[in-house]
């Protein structure tokens, strides 16, 4: 199992193709907060739910100085369709070898309905302008995590 990140760690850097193929970085938000979630599959009810969240506060999140990037192990052709599909603004990119969900810690052992599987870990880390890790949250729901996280976060809706 990979080690969960604690705050005050150094984010890992990642540099991963987007729903387009281009390429997106950690370090192109350098100096501001990034909310990077990591995700099981595009397309699948929980993780829809969970976009269409960050797409629906995403103005509310960049006002505060947020940027959002969901990463799952899906192409970005998936992704593109998964975009179109949901009407999704938050950047989606692709991590199908897995190595930045590791190094996440949002890849290893899970429980899924009641069986021990390996898979994606549904994890929310928050990275600070100067690239640590400011929190690191670990087996969240999909449903009503975007809303308890603005609210943890202290930011109030409009």
């Amino acid at each position: 199992m990979s080690a969960r990140l604690q705050p005050g760690d150094p984010a890992p850097a990642f540099t991963l193709p987007d729903a387009d193929g281009k390429p997106v970085s950690l370090a192109d938000h350098a100096g501001r907060r990034v909310i990077v979630y990591f995700y099981p599959a595009a397309l699948t009810p929980g993780c829809t739910k969970q976009a269409c969240d960050f797409t629906d506060n995403l103005e509310l999140l960049a006002g505060a100085g947020y940027d959002v990037i969901g990463v799952s192990p899906d192409a970005p052709e998936k992704l593109a369709k998964f975009r179109t599909k949901e009407d999704l603004r938050v950047t989606l990119v692709s991590d199908p070898e897995k190595e930045t969900l590791r190094a996440y810690g949002a890849f290893g052992e899970k429980t899924m309905y009641g069986r021990t599987v390996t898979g994606v870990i549904r994890s929310t880390v928050i990275v600070d302008g100067e690239g640590k890790v400011e929190r690191a949250l670990y087996n969240v729901r999909a449903t009503g995590h975007v809303a308890k996280l603005i609210k943890d976060l202290g930011l109030q809706s409009p």
